[in-house]
């Protein structure tokens, strides 16, 4: 029996996609559970039951606002990341006479599919910058298609790539975008507590965030929208969120969101050393077993790549590739081959069409994201399964 140990792996569940959604801190879970329970008025109700209810939701706000040092008034809570791009972006096209977005082709569809959407009930100018095999976008390029013409701008671009995990500096752009008078977009879903923001430093006018992608609930997120920029209502109907977005708010998502947010910063020096050394560990694991593996974008590297995924490409062909994702489930092992969002299409990964060339493109790519509740044994376990897998 022993003989067996490199065929015969015991067997694990192993859940490495958490660039997709995290597991829920059980705090949180204890504070949404206290909001169902105790503070079930409605947050626009006058009485006192509807008077607590409205003080935790301005609470939160008020949380968020102070980590990322801006203004209470500039935090609006939604649906998540999604909702959030849709408000700025047809917000801005609708009243801020934004006529011209430039953004990449390597933006989460949220962002991609909206702006297409503008294109065909707007007729606004959709255009892309340029970006290099890692995904880095081309700051000459920006500052060309800026300064091409007068007509109003939006930027739009990620400050953590969802697939590829590479980071853009977002202070160097905003000044870009200062110096040509464009309005700055982030989608920064994989960024938002997991990064510090200090958003009196950086000129940016519009950032989203979702609670799910840092061990909140999901349902909820929260569009930052500079002060005074003139957006209107996304959602007609009552009064809440100040008009942007009418309907009752979500109260115990808005509470479980605000608790996630606070352990995320509370924790967030001690969490990003741990995890930054699962992604040490784990790139050393894969150059060392598994030959011909590529990382793909700035992934494998922990300078230019967020702390919390990898995204790899492996010297398998196309046909056994067709496995690799069953292989994997039926061995415990959570992992993405491209983007969450989308790995119920068989279109594959946009992100990783326009960085791959053909020949790594024709073979399979995975993305292992990690958190706090990740080990070293799991990490040396994956490695162990993709060694069995590569083999066979």
């Amino acid at each position: 029996m022993g003989n067996n140990k490199d065929t015969q792996l015991e067997q694990k569940r192993v859940y490495l996609d958490n660039a997709a959604t995290t597991k829920v801190r059980p705090e949180v879970i204890e504070k949404m559970q206290e909001a169902l329970a105790n503070f079930y008025g409605n947050p626009s109700s006058t009485h006192s039951f509807g008077r607590s209810a409205k003080t935790a939701v301005e609470t939160a706000r008020k949380t968020i606002a102070k980590y990322l040092n801006a203004h209470p008034s500039e935090i609006v809570f939604t649906s998540g990341g999604t909702e959030a791009d849709n408000m700025i972006l047809r917000g801005a096209v609708r009243d801020l006479d934004v006529k011209t977005i430039i953004t990449s082709k390597i933006e989460h569809h949220a962002v991609l599919h909206t702006a297409e959407d503008l294109v065909k009930e707007q007729g606004i100018d959709l255009q892309f910058v340029s970006v290099d095999a890692h995904g880095c976008p081309d700051f000459e390029h920006l500052e060309k298609l800026l300064a091409a013409d007068a007509s109003k701008k939006l930027v739009s671009l990620m400050h953590v790539n969802n697939e590829v995990g590479t980071k853009i500096d977002m202070k160097s752009l905003s000044e870009i975008c200062q110096r040509h008078g464009a309005l700055l977009h982030s989608d920064t879903v994989q960024s938002i507590g997991h990064y510090e923001w200090d958003l009196q430093d950086i000129a940016i006018d519009f950032l989203t965030a979702a609670a799910h992608k840092f061990h909140g609930p999901k349902g909820i997120g929260f569009a930052f929208i500079r002060k005074n920029v003139g957006i209107k209502a996304f959602i007609s109907g009552g009064s809440q969120e100040r008009g942007f977005r009418g309907g009752t708010e979500s109260f115990h998502n808005i509470v479980g969101l605000e608790q996630a947010f606070i352990a995320a910063y509370d924790h967030l020096e001690e969490e990003r050393a741990y995890v930054s050394e699962l992604k040490r560990y784990f790139i050393e694991r894969i150059r060392s077993e598994l030959a011909g593996t590529k990382f793909n974008g700035h992934s494998g590297d922990l300078e230019k790549s967020t702390y919390t995924l990898v995204n790899i490409c492996l010297p398998v062909d196309a046909q056994k590739a067709l496995m690799l994702l069953f292989h994997l489930d039926i061995k415990g092992i959570a992992c993405s081959k491209g983007s969450a969002c989308q790995s119920g299409s068989d279109k594959g990964s946009h992100v990783l069409s326009a960085l791959l060339n053909e020949e790594d493109l024709a073979r399979p790519s995975l993305r292992f994201s990690f958190s706090k509740y990740n080990t070293k044994e799991e990490l040396d376990y994956v490695v162990e399964v993709l060694k069995e897998f590569m083999k066979s």
